[in-house]
């Protein structure tokens, strides 16, 4: 679900085939950790690209063939070799993550979805790749899903992101709903900051509705646990809504009452997307 990183991806869920776990694992060390060096700590910028370079050069090893690796690059290694896991993806999320360091603010919405193709589609890409089901039509809904995901953690986040100094909401709405980058959290903006925010909203969950077909699609356990993901960021933006869009006093988040209505609404979940889609 869109929490914090990469929790919105499948990570050893019991929903995953035991096979597929390692491999799950060892990507997600790498993601997670190299969100962590873009992100984390009080190391300066120029350190932080420094130490993501080092990450780019362990990745040229894999793809060189060298026999020695740090240990979480001998497991990414590993996953690599056995199930021919292009490195393309990888090196995406990498520049995503260095472009995090130096950017914190995005004119246009194409411009962030250009971010989200790279700090989110990926991951999606390479849990298709593992199940060898990475076909066209695929990994197009999985791009939608991943990018409306992201862009779901960046409504949910707002204040956590203004804190850092960033701001995820294109620069172009602020200015087409007389939204102020400085006053985001002002009251004398609320008015102003609803009707963005619900654009935000309704153009967010249109992109994962567009992906959602693909839960649909995939079998057995990936695709129940695809259509949870979907579930829980379509439970995230019903909870935006429900304070108001007012996310600086309350961020949403999933309760075990909503993994309840989660869980319910991806067994039904096949009329509920026919439903929402006449609607959206």
């Amino acid at each position: 679900m869109p929490v914090d990183h990469y929790e919105n991806f499948p990570v050893a869920s019991v929903l995953l085939p035991k096979r597929l776990r390692p491999a799950v694992e060892a990507i997600y060390a790498f993601a997670r950790s190299a969100d962590d060096l873009a992100d984390e700590g009080d190391a300066m910028p120029e350190e932080r690209l420094a130490a993501l370079k080092g990450y780019e050069a362990a990745l040229d090893r894999i793809a060189q063939g060298a026999s020695e690796h740090t240990p979480m690059f001998e497991r990414l290694a590993q996953v690599v070799r056995e199930y021919d896991m292009p490195l393309k993806p990888m090196y995406e999320l990498l520049s995503a993550f260095k472009q995090d360091v130096v950017v914190s603010r995005y004119q246009t919405f194409d411009a962030l979805l250009d971010y989200c193709a790279r700090s989110a589609n990926p991951v999606g890409f390479m849990m298709l790749h593992l199940y060898g089901a990475a076909d066209e039509e695929n990994v197009r809904d999985s791009d939608a899903i991943c990018s409306a995901l992201q862009l779901i953690n960046f409504l949910q986040d707002v204040a956590i992101d203004l804190h850092k100094e960033r701001i995820y909401i294109p620069l172009e709405d602020l200015n087409r709903y007389a939204v102020s980058p400085a006053a985001l959290d002002h009251v004398s903006a609320r008015p102003r900051w609803r009707s963005l925010m619900r654009f935000e909203v309704d153009r967010a969950r249109q992109l994962l509705l567009s992906g959602a077909p693909l839960a649909l699609r995939l079998p057995g356990r990936i695709g129940f646990e695809l259509r949870m993901v979907v579930q829980g960021g379509l439970r995230i933006l019903d909870a935006i809504e429900a304070v108001e869009y007012d996310v600086f006093l309350h961020r949403p988040k999933l309760t075990k009452r909503d993994w309840m209505g989660i869980f319910w609404a991806s067994l039904r979940m096949k009329k509920q997307l026919k439903a929402a889609l006449r609607t959206a």
